[in-house]
């Protein structure tokens, strides 16, 4: 390990890439620090601690902690992760998208052009409706808003929306000018900054006994539950279903070519944490529009709380979402027919499957059932997180509901956990970690150096955000 870490710096690009990519998550943890202008921020950051357990600090770690202070880079990269989920969407029913996506080079930076727009766009939405609710809330009598007014609400749009798009420009140069996965790794900046004041926050409550005696027990079972999670993780994501295939010989011109066996290698999480991310910037919009004061007083209030974090319809809806985006990512990144038409224009097979549509129908069946695989894999990953925050709010089950009431507290409302424990976040840093790493020791295998491993490679996931 340490001798790969000391041939990094030996190659003058790599070590280029790695301190440049130093550098921009260097910038991107200075603007956490600049807060919005005209913003309470110690009042903000009491009333999210005392909220750390519902979808406020859900949304805070993907911020980094930014959303808590407001700083200029609150809004993080959820709008560009939501534009892209609608432009990737619109791709299936637009055929000008369609189109473009399947131009190569061009139609993607086109897309990407349209992605950023629409960053903006969603950007400014999203920064008018935190400046309206921060005007309007209070808590314990005072106001989260120095001078509310026009002038306060402006100055919010522009800072958040500007600081959105810093933020966009920031992992977009990670990707062409660091080590790559520029989006990933700013979310796993984030997450990464906020884990030792969480492991602060474990050590208060194991003080305070915050969980009665049982609490050493309790802090036990919790590092176990994180190196199991940790360690099923790492087995997924470099878990995959090898197909075998046969290239049969040929002559071009004087050469005999073909003749090799090789493999077909298909992921058993393809999507990465994708889906989860999908899924999450859906539920987050309707709780979002339920912290606003007018919404929780009007005829809708019943609907949203419903749909508030860790309730059974949020989990129900939150579960069938990741499934879906599983699916509908997998079907955007492989396409089984386009797979089997170049394996057969270039003269391969895979024996016992005739070539063409026989082949196609075979991928097609065996990517099915492995994406099932990794969606479940994907929802009890994503449930760890939210059972440790809040529960199973199994009281809240129509008609079941007070049958339910009577089953311990900490199964019905959780251990109160900070959510840099949960499965989620584990999910991050680990995929995120493997794939920096994987694409690090290419770059050095590439100059005929040792990578991290010697017997075998390290196998990242496909990277999502690069």
């Amino acid at each position: 390990m340490l001798n790969a870490l000391t041939n990094i710096f030996k190659v003058t690009d790599l070590r280029k890439r790695v301190l440049f990519t130093f550098f921009i998550l260097a910038v991107y943890r200075l603007g956490s620090h600049i807060p919005t202008p005209g913003v309470n921020t110690q009042m903000l950051q009491q009333f999210f601690n005392q909220n750390a357990g519902t979808i406020l600090g859900y949304l805070n770690v993907f911020s980094g902690g930014n959303f808590s202070r407001l700083t200029v880079f609150a809004l993080g990269i959820m709008p560009y992760i939501t534009a892209s989920i609608i432009l990737q969407l619109m791709a299936v029913v637009w055929p000008y998208l369609e189109k473009l996506e399947k131009e190569g080079e061009l139609g993607r930076r086109k897309i990407t052009q349209y992605t950023r727009y629409l960053t903006i766009v969603l950007s400014i939405f999203q920064s008018l409706g935190v400046a309206y609710t921060l005007e309007k809330a209070t808590t314990n009598g005072g106001s989260f808003v120095l001078n509310p007014g026009i002038g306060f609400v402006v100055m919010t749009v522009i800072t958040l929306t500007t600081g959105s798009a810093i933020v966009m420009w920031l992992g977009e140069q990670i990707t062409d000018r660091g080590i790559g996965n520029g989006m990933s790794l700013i979310i796993f900046a984030g997450i990464v900054v906020g884990l030792p004041a969480a492991v602060a926050d474990l050590w208060s409550k194991v003080q305070t006994n915050t969980w009665g005696p049982l609490t050493p027990l309790a802090l036990l079972l919790l590092l176990a539950l994180m190196l199991a999670v940790t360690g099923f993780i790492v087995y997924v994501e470099r878990s995959e279903r090898r197909i075998p295939v046969q290239y049969a010989k040929r002559i071009v011109g004087r050469r005999m070519m073909g003749g090799q066996s090789t493999h077909l290698p298909i992921r058993v999480n393809s999507g990465g944490v994708m889906p989860v991310i999908f899924a999450a910037s859906i539920l987050t919009f309707p709780q979002t529009l339920g912290m606003i004061p007018w919404v929780k007083h009007s005829m809708l209030a019943p609907a949203f709380q419903a749909l508030s974090f860790g309730y059974p319809l949020y989990t129900v809806i939150y579960v069938a979402a990741i499934i879906f985006f599983a699916f509908f990512y997998i079907s955007i990144i492989f396409n089984p027919t386009e797979v089997a038409d170049n394996m057969r224009k270039y003269g391969g097979f895979i024996p016992g499957i005739r070539a063409g549509k026989q082949t196609s129908d075979y991928l097609n069946g065996i990517l099915t059932r492995i994406t099932w695989v990794g969606a479940i894999y994907l929802v009890v990953v994503s449930l760890v997180p939210q059972f440790l925050i809040a529960g199973t709010k199994a009281q809240h089950v129509p008609l079941l509901g007070n049958y339910l009431a009577g089953l311990p507290t900490w199964f019905l409302n959780g251990l109160g956990l900070n959510f840099y424990f949960g499965g989620t976040s584990l999910l991050i840093v680990v995929g995120v970690a493997m794939d920096t790493a994987q694409q690090i020791e290419a770059q050095l295998i590439m100059r005929h150096y040792e990578g991290f491993t010697r017997s075998s490679r390290v196998r990242g996931r496909r990277s999502t955000w690069a």
